[in-house]
């Protein structure tokens, strides 16, 4: 069994690692617990009573933080005519076609997102097998394919999150920095959740939150008493 840091160590000392916290509690002392010299991402991960292994059952959708990620987004656009100026104006990083597809089958993929307009995708579907595997394919269901190219690029750039529930049925998602401190990342996670809870598959059925835990990059996980949750999004 692998053992823990002299630092991990000392953040969780007189911690109890098993006890199931409130929402705004875990993510408290997720914050307190961080430890690194950088600023960690604090991440959720939630466990959904969905078998995903069935399509009418797959959680997978995008929200818009409202405080953001924290992070500069590198941004690239498939589109061409008119819609490469919006897309440029609207802050993207990289703008093309063919020339912007070519590229990247030679190997070029210096871009965390990307977006389409409808009439590339045929194009983007050759290079499906590179961006695919990475979380890079634009895809309609999340609005990075939309003839909308400017505002879908601005919602990247302003820290729009994309999620997708696991096989295991567990969803993984980022909601800012410890340098945020709680209440704005507390703002992030309650924007999540609603938006999880709004896209539950009618075909789910029992309790549909299972379990939530909170930490930072290089920190402890914090168990969030699911109880809580509800009172957390109502307030």
């Amino acid at each position: 069994m692998p053992k823990h840091g002299k630092k991990f160590r000392s953040a969780v000392e007189g911690k109890d690692l098993t006890q199931r916290v409130s929402v705004e509690e875990s993510v408290k002392l997720a914050v307190e617990a961080s430890f690194a010299t950088f600023d960690e991402t604090v991440d959720v991960a939630i466990n959904l009573g969905v078998d995903p292994k069935y399509s009418d059952q797959m959680v997978r959708g995008a929200v818009i933080l409202p405080n953001g990620l924290g992070k500069d987004v590198r941004v690239a656009a498939f589109c061409k005519g008119d819609k490469e100026a919006e897309a440029k104006e609207a802050g993207a990083d990289v703008v093309g076609g063919d020339d912007l597809i070519e590229k990247i089958q030679g190997g070029w993929l210096e871009f965390d997102k990307a977006v389409a307009t409808p009439d590339m995708m045929a194009q983007v579907g050759k290079i499906g097998r590179v961006l695919g595997p990475r979380g890079l394919m634009p895809n309609a269901k999340i609005g990075t394919v939309t003839f909308d190219i400017g505002k879908a690029v601005k919602e990247l750039k302003a820290g729009k999150v994309e999620f997708k529930v696991d096989k295991a049925g567990v969803l993984h998602a980022p909601i800012g920095k410890v340098s945020f401190g709680a209440d704005k990342l507390c703002e992030n996670l309650k924007a999540l959740l609603e938006t999880v809870n709004r896209i539950k598959p009618s075909s789910s059925k029992g309790t549909y939150m299972l379990s939530l835990a909170v930490a930072t990059t290089m920190g402890p996980g914090f168990k969030v008493d699911v109880s809580t949750i509800r009172k957390f999004l109502e307030a």
